[in-house]
């Protein structure tokens, strides 16, 4: 049976730039994907092909079955791929329910009292509930992020990317944020572009590395972040020096 993504042979390349060569990867619902690499390695781009900022060049990309291929930025949004950005885009003027029945009414489809309750179980599933009257400019950074899963949640996604959503946080407003993706996790894909490597850690049932666009590795969390490849080329430590 074909997994909730599948992800074959993905490339992309503006001129004589590569930044995707020929991606292969898998997700089912439940688990949690983190990806790595150096800046300009390609995942912010791997990110805007999935959601359908970009079109990819060639090969394929299918969610629960459906190839995404001509398949806009909004249609995606409602066949289930929602995405939460390192930099939260709230509406600061409206209040924090408000912006969470933007995403439910225009990405989810929903209206009325069912948009509604869609906003409302979003609320509760990021903590926000007692603060959904306020006005989103007002939020800590800390409640941003969260307003930013919110909305992301309130979309009623399959698969959800993480845009380095814990970026700019303390080490105790990361290990908060580590906990709440944790509780998504059970009825959710993810896929998580993470620089801060223990939150990946700590979530990640996998970690695949993208170095030059290309696809190096992918296994089990500990066992990339220790491996030569990673320790030289991520996190910038010679091995013969680490030695």
């Amino acid at each position: 049976m074909p997994s909730l993504l599948e992800v074959r042979g993905l490339t992309k390349r503006f001129g004589a730039i590569t930044v995707a060569d020929g991606i292969d990867l898998s997700l089912d619902t439940g688990t949690c994907l983190g990806v790595i690499g150096p800046n300009g390695a390609g995942k912010s781009s791997f990110f805007n092909m999935l959601a359908g900022v970009f079109s990819q060049d060639s090969r394929e990309i299918t969610l629960a079955g459906q190839s995404m291929a001509n398949t806009s930025l909004h249609n995606r949004a409602r066949l289930g791929i929602a995405r939460a950005f390192q930099i939260p885009q709230p509406f600061p003027d409206l209040t924090v329910r408000q912006n969470v029945l933007v995403p439910a009414t225009f990405a989810a489809g929903l209206h009325g009292a069912a948009a509604a309750a869609m906003a409302e179980d979003s609320l509760v599933r990021t903590g926000l509930i007692d603060k959904a009257g306020k006005l989103a400019g007002s939020l800590t950074l800390l409640d941003r992020k969260r307003l930013e899963l919110a909305k992301a949640l309130a979309a009623k996604p399959k698969l959800l990317l993480l845009d380095e959503i814990a970026g700019g946080l303390t080490e105790p407003e990361v290990q908060l944020l580590v906990a709440l993706v944790q509780t998504l996790k059970s009825s959710l894909a993810i896929i998580w572009i993470e620089h801060i490597a223990h939150a990946l850690l700590a979530t990640a049932d996998r970690i695949a590395v993208l170095h030059f666009g290309k696809k190096l590795m992918e296994g089990e969390p500990h066992a990339v972040m220790a491996s030569r490849e990673v320790r030289e080329i991520y996190m910038g430590i010679a091995v013969d020096a680490a030695a």
